[in-house]
């Protein structure tokens, strides 16, 4: 059998995966119309569930049948407490950045009807809807997204290419792209960079996790606050400039630790 790995193999199986995502959601939307006793919007927190949890098989499949190291090919290396700590801290300070970016494009570009569709989507009705809404968008979308863009993906882009810079943006890239959202995508694609980056740099796809998760938790908590509740974070409807100056020294002091973090088992060459 051969064992070598393509290049368009393995943004196949990204595809497949991003479709496999599609498909079990889809079925579960299908479901839902028949059991008109359940909300809509709980089948679409089920849906998202098991949909970015079903990503997670055709890499792993593949690999499996490629007879390649799990851990090594989807990047999930341990990495110490330290390293956790400030890719927590780097993680916060991107998040303010990214914020007052965000609110900024808002002022200058009208918000799509699909947009507010979707805020209203991501409002819970029930105990239930939480649960799931958050389960999905901040625990295994995360995961999911993280090994199969991160870890499969941009690895194996960076073993075959040989350029780091090419492999995190052409990754961020597919990333923005199967979110369809046009709207966010500048957002997204720039997130997708620094976590990217994070993976690369910690050798390890746990970090790029903590950062998405909390990027997602975020948006998760905010779309269940209005601005309002918010007046020591913002002014005149934009992040606080005490805020922004303290997510640049969350980034500085961040990065400037990770800049010598290594994974426990990664190495370069690996």
């Amino acid at each position: 059998m051969n064992n070598v790995i393509s290049i368009g193999a393995v943004f196949g199986i990204v595809v497949l995966s991003v479709v496999s995502a599609f498909i079990v959601g889809g079925m579960i939307m299908g479901i839902s119309a028949s059991s008109p006793e359940q909300t809509d919007k709980l089948y679409i927190y089920i849906s998202f569930f098991l949909g970015q949890a079903i990503m997670l098989v055709p890499p792993l499949y593949y690999l499996r049948v490629k007879k390649k190291p799990i851990i090594q090919s989807l990047r999930i290396n341990l990495v110490s407490t330290h390293t956790i700590k400030y890719s927590f801290i780097f993680s916060l300070g991107i998040l303010i950045i990214f914020d007052a970016l965000d609110r900024i494009i808002h002022q200058l570009v009208p918000t799509p009807d699909y947009i507010i569709d979707l805020s209203q989507i991501m409002q819970p009705d029930s105990t239930l809807g939480h649960v799931f809404l958050f389960l999905a968008v901040v625990i295994v979308a995360p995961i999911g997204e993280e090994i199969v863009f991160r870890g499969f993906l941009q690895k194996f882009l960076e073993d075959y290419w040989k350029d780091i810079t090419r492999a995190v943006l052409v990754t961020s890239l597919f990333f923005a792209m199967i979110h369809f959202n046009p709207f966010w995508t500048i957002q997204i694609y720039l997130l997708g960079v620094v976590l990217g980056f994070l993976a690369w740099k910690t050798k390890s796809v746990f970090p790029s996790i903590i950062l998405h998760s909390i990027n997602n938790g975020t948006a998760y908590i905010l779309s269940i606050f209005d601005d309002a509740n918010l007046n020591i974070y913002l002014w005149n409807e934009n992040v606080s400039p005490v805020f922004i100056l303290l997510g640049f020294y969350f980034i500085y002091i961040g990065l400037n630790t990770l800049n010598k973090a290594e994974g426990y088992y990664a190495k370069r060459n690996v």
